[in-house]
């Protein structure tokens, strides 16, 4: 999290907009529905938000089983071995912190291709959050970690003789909705948003502007009904945020 808003840095013009004040800054522009990820794919825990640059795989069914294994230990290790025998495609390493995985999961079959560990290494490499319209498993410790993954189902099994990854930083279709390297992705309770690079930092403008007076409208009814204010209507701290840019 940054103090204040950057010019050059569009995830910080992002970091406090909610993904309706973004959704509607993009019909405002012409762009109705566009970005839009189907509801179905959700953050697994309440009060998740991040906000990053898309970094994108892409996964197919796989053509080939899983083979028996001989041992406890090779079960152990049934990833190794599947990937030393079939390959492994993975992320760039020089990733800049702060980017957002998204996963075109392929339509397949149940497969917990994220799960606890992974999803841990992840935000270790620098990822904001991950999404992904396939599953994701081992669920109860990801809330406990408040790991940032949303997912279209939970799933159980593991990737071998299931499914493959075959591309990444190449252009995707993530829970219906096209996207490329580079585009804006936000998530929180509402759901998840993909905002295309070209006009990310014109969004966010138009986004601001709408997160604040909805912010000073909601202040009023609060002093009506003589509720304390409280963050979701401190429109103060997020005019200082953003002064200057």
């Amino acid at each position: 999290m940054t103090a204040t808003a950057n010019a050059n840095d569009l995830s910080s013009l992002y970091q406090h907009l909610r993904v309706v004040d973004v959704a509607d800054a993009l019909d405002g522009i012409g762009y109705f529905d566009i970005g839009l990820m189907s509801p179905d794919v959700r953050p697994l825990w309440l009060g998740m938000k991040f906000w990053g640059p898309a970094a994108t795989i892409r996964a197919v069914p796989s053509n080939r089983p899983m083979w028996k294994l001989d041992s406890t230990q090779d079960i152990v290790e049934a990833h190794r071995i599947w990937f030393e025998e079939t390959g492994n495609v993975k992320l760039p390493g020089d990733l800049a912190p702060g980017h957002v995985v998204v996963m075109d999961a392929g339509g397949g079959k149940e497969v917990g291709f994220w799960g606890s560990e992974n999803g841990m290494g992840a935000v270790q490499n620098g990822a904001a959050g991950i999404v992904t319209d396939g599953y994701c498993r081992d669920t109860a410790e990801i809330v406990a970690q408040r790991t940032p993954i949303a997912s279209r189902a939970r799933g159980r099994t593991i990737i071998p003789g299931r499914i493959k990854v075959v591309e990444t930083q190449a252009t995707i279709a993530c829970g219906g909705t096209q996207v490329s390297p580079g585009d804006l992705i936000g998530c929180d309770d509402d759901g998840i948003i993909v905002v295309p690079a070209d006009v990310a930092e014109e969004v966010a403008v138009h986004a601001r502007a709408i997160l604040l007076a909805d912010m000073r409208a909601r202040r009023k009814k609060y002093e009506a009904l003589g509720m304390k204010p409280d963050s979701s209507v401190d429109y103060e701290a997020i005019e200082r945020y953003y002064d200057g840019v």
